[in-house]
């Protein structure tokens, strides 16, 4: 198996193919392609817009964004993996591969947008996470992010449910489960929504809100939307 297949498995434990639990994440996921089209506006006047996707992961279920929006051939989408299974799919598009919590290989404002699903809870500290977020606000004019709702009855990554609300209960579970990997902050840190929108960089407007399986401030996504202008 390769390695981004490796990747892909461990990430997708909670999910297998063609279960109940990939039903629901692929109604979350097209809730949040609507809520992205309803917030950036990619088409709006018809204009075509320079946007980037910034993750990791090569199935197309892990890619509602990539997977729903045109992508033009000289398109550079970066992310973490080696993308072999995208590039087949792709190959007029040059996959950008990015080493993990350094700088994106572009220069400021070269997209009018970026988005992420689902990363900025793995990138290893509460440290690299701001600056996950900085580098995106610094490439694009526009950016939205997405996480897991910490608030949702069924952690993500582990389908443990409630426990996570109490993370004694939560690191136990996860041993008895042999799901402990996901206790190394290294491999996953839940950002709750106040942090969230904490997040955005000096000079850029954001918002915070519910997306992908509705149910209202326990729904199963955040997303931040941020734009580069005077803060309010």
């Amino acid at each position: 198996m390769s390695q981004a297949a490796l990747v892909d498995e461990r990430f997708y434990q909670a999910a297998a193919p063609r279960s109940f639990a990939e039903r629901l994440m692929c109604v979350a996921r097209d809730r949040i392609y609507a809520d992205f089209l309803r917030v950036c506006r990619p088409f709006a006047a018809g204009r075509h817009h320079r946007c980037r996707r910034v993750g990791r992961g090569q199935r197309r279920r892990q890619r509602p964004l990539s997977g729903a929006i045109p992508i033009p051939s000289g398109s550079r989408p970066p992310g973490s993996a080696s993308a072999a299974e995208f590039q087949a799919e792709f190959p007029k598009v040059r996959y950008v591969q990015v080493q993990a919590n350094c700088a994106l290989p572009f220069a400021d404002d070269s997209f009018d947008i970026a988005t992420s699903n689902a990363v900025i809870e793995h990138v290893g500290s509460p440290e690299n996470q701001a600056f996950f977020v900085a580098e995106l606000a610094r490439v694009a004019r526009r950016v939205f992010l997405t996480a897991p709702n910490g608030l949702f009855p069924v952690e993500h990554h582990t389908a443990i449910p409630l426990l996570h609300w109490w993370r004694p209960g939560f690191e136990a579970a996860c041993r008895v489960l042999g799901k402990d990997e996901w206790l190394d902050p290294a491999n996953l840190i839940l950002i709750a929504e106040r942090r969230l929108a904490q997040m955005a960089p000096p000079g850029h407007v954001a918002r915070v809100g519910h997306t992908g399986l509705p149910l209202g401030p326990f729904s199963s996504n955040l997303y931040l939307f941020m734009e580069a202008g005077a803060t309010t």
